[in-house]
């Protein structure tokens, strides 16, 4: 090798071996989120525990399912979770954004291309020159830009990971909750025929007692008149049930046809759930961990962006061989190789660069905003859910007495008609009393069970032992 070229290797390599100690700058870390919290929510003092009643102050549990004890409903949300389409997608962005953290990181490590070429001598070639070209250059991240990419790209990974989650969650609740709807459209169903039925035995009672003289053609019209309204709520009881069920088949990913079959009773009401604590609420939902997660990612962007206005270092590599089948080369080492170092320096861009800062900071503070507005919705969900979880408690108490009251009463009927001192009317008009107490009993029950389910998703608590599916690259 000549004495100049390595000279040339040795300048090379001692300002290459400068540049490197210099990448060893550590990149700066998003804010904590306890430091998140109090920059995002200043104005929001989390209690020790929530305000409303209906639930119990013990560490969260998960699998809440189970508490369900319905295994029906379990098989139906397995299913969804197979073969939903949107849930289906949720797993593509994150699977998406897998690759793109690979995209990010791979300007961490060398960069490698090859270049060849061959022909022989003719007509218009005397060279006849066959040479192979190999290069490799590797950008010396000085001031963190790629690497601020690169946390940029996990913490959005992370985001997605954790919106698929939330996206499992949801699905599993709105399967839950479609389920109690159908069911409950299935009973309400059966009780209001029953209400037709009376209705329809009440106008044929007025239509004898007007044959037979006790009875007014007023007494009639007023029978008929009150069977229309039973009639129109049957067709609106069928109509709920079918909607109930296409709703629920839609979840399933099946065709809507309105053919699932549906229990025969409502799932019995679980005990109080255990909710935890007000301030670990926002590192368990998962909607609120995605939220922190794109504000981390955005902190990122803000420090990619800055280090995009410096100078930028790459180290170079190269070697080559050249033949020639008709020439002699001269004065050439076959192969050839060499180091060198490239730098790219933005002088004027117009103020782009700096633009591009201001951006990113803009889209950190709407980031920020985000976090915020999730918190303060998960706080809201939860409150109101145990608020209302504890009102109905107390209207299913008062509704259940009245239903009780109702069957004494029809009981009462009963007895005088059989004894003769009362007629078939009064015990008919005492059924539709205790059918229409059993249809708002019911509505409340099944509002139970839904509103029980809202509680599980606003605390964040899994229904499964373990979080299946797609996990944020690491």
């Amino acid at each position: 090798m000549r004495a100049a070229q390595r000279t040339r290797l040795s300048r090379t390599a001692a300002a290459a071996a400068l540049v490197a100690a210099l990448t060893g700058c550590a990149l700066k870390s998003p804010p904590p989120v306890a430091d998140l919290q109090k920059q995002a929510l200043p104005h929001t003092a989390v209690p020790s525990a929530f305000k409303a009643g209906g639930g119990v102050s013990a560490p969260l549990a998960a699998r809440w399912l189970a508490s369900f004890k319905d295994e029906a409903l379990s098989a139906l949300v397995d299913e969804a979770l197979n073969f939903n389409a949107d849930l289906q997608a949720a797993a593509l962005r994150v699977e998406r954004a897998g690759g793109y953290l690979k995209v990010a990181g791979a300007s961490l490590l060398p960069q490698v291309g090859a270049y060849g070429t061959g022909s022989g001598a003719t007509s218009n070639s005397t060279s006849g020159l066959n040479g192979l070209w190999v290069s490799a250059s590797l950008e010396l991240d000085i001031w963190g830009r790629v690497r601020y990419g690169q946390a940029a790209a996990q913490a959005e990974a992370e985001a997605l990971a954790a919106d698929y989650a939330y996206a499992r969650q949801s699905l599993a609740a709105m399967v839950a909750k479609s389920w109690f709807v159908a069911t409950e459209a299935g009973l309400q169903r059966a009780i209001v025929q029953d209400m037709v039925r009376s209705s329809e035995s009440l106008l044929g009672l007025a239509q004898d007692r007007l044959r037979v003289g006790n009875g007014t053609e007023q007494d009639v019209a007023v029978a008929r008149a009150n069977v229309g309204p039973y009639r129109d709520m049957l067709r609106q009881a069928d109509l709920s049930r079918e909607q109930a069920l296409r709703a629920l088949e839609l979840l399933l990913g099946r065709y809507p046809s309105a053919e699932l079959a549906v229990a025969q009773n409502l799932s019995a009401m679980p005990a109080p759930v255990p909710v935890g604590l007000p301030s670990e609420l926002l590192e368990r939902r998962p909607d609120v961990v995605a939220a922190e997660r794109r504000v981390a990612a955005a902190f990122n962007r803000i420090g990619e962006a800055q280090a995009a206005r410096l100078p930028r270092i790459s180290l170079t590599a190269g070697i080559s061989s050249i033949s020639s089948d008709v020439i002699v080369l001269q004065d050439r080492d076959n192969p050839a190789w060499g180091l060198g170092v490239n730098l790219l320096a933005p002088i004027y861009q117009g103020g782009a660069l700096r633009a591009q800062v201001d951006i990113r900071t803009t889209e950190q503070k709407l980031a920020v905003a985000a976090y915020a507005s999730a918190g303060q919705r998960a706080f809201g969900e939860v409150e109101n859910a145990l608020a209302a979880e504890f009102a109905l408690n107390d209207r299913e108490a008062i509704l259940q007495a009245n239903v009780r009251d109702n069957e004494r009463a029809l009981e009462l009927a009963q007895a005088q008609f059989r004894v003769g001192s009362a007629d078939r009317r009064a015990v008919e008009q005492r059924q539709l009393a205790l059918q229409s107490a059993r249809t708002s009993l019911l509505r409340v029950q099944s509002e139970r069970l839904a509103q029980r389910v809202n509680l599980h998703l606003a605390l964040g608590g899994d229904f499964s032992d373990t979080t299946a599916g797609p996990v944020a690259a690491r």
